[in-house]
């Protein structure tokens, strides 16, 4: 069974027309995990800021942090951690690329459950990079298609 807790913590941006939720247990299920619990978590600049510093000592602001509950080389247990969004900063990276902010939470998204089930850009290898942006591309793509398949 996949549990998402998603949280809205900020109050700048609506954000009910954004199914997080779903496309958290989409992008799971396309990562063949049945079980998980994840958590989602949807903040400002000013929020994401303050966890950047305290637990990555970078006093910014970025777009998405991911908290993993597991150990070692990815997932062993239910609990796959949390995944922190920043919508003020992914609005801004979104307007800068030219693209709606609803594709740029769902990039943010899939890249920090890639996080929380193993992948790794940052300390791996050129390889892991490359495999991490593939894996996110693929998910990014069939979770829009499936969005446009519905009725």
């Amino acid at each position: 069974m996949v549990v998402i807790d998603v949280q809205n913590l900020q109050e700048l941006t609506p954000v009910d027309d954004l199914p997080m939720g779903q496309w958290a247990m989409q992008a799971l299920a396309l990562l063949d995990i049945e079980n998980a619990e994840l958590s989602v978590v949807i903040v400002d600049n000013e929020q994401i800021r303050d966890l950047n510093n305290t637990y990555l000592g970078r006093d910014k602001p970025t777009n998405v942090i991911s908290f993993p509950q597991q150990e070692g080389d990815g997932p062993s247990g239910d609990h796959l951690g949390d995944v922190v969004i920043s919508i003020e900063q992914a609005a801004q990276e979104a307007r800068d690329a030219g693209m709606t902010a609803r594709d740029r939470m769902l990039q943010l998204l899939v890249h920090g459950i890639c996080h929380l089930t193993g992948y790794d850009h940052e300390r791996g290898t050129d390889e892991d990079a490359k495999e991490m942006e593939s894996v996110e591309e693929s998910l990014f793509e069939e979770i829009v298609r499936q969005e446009q398949a519905l009725p």
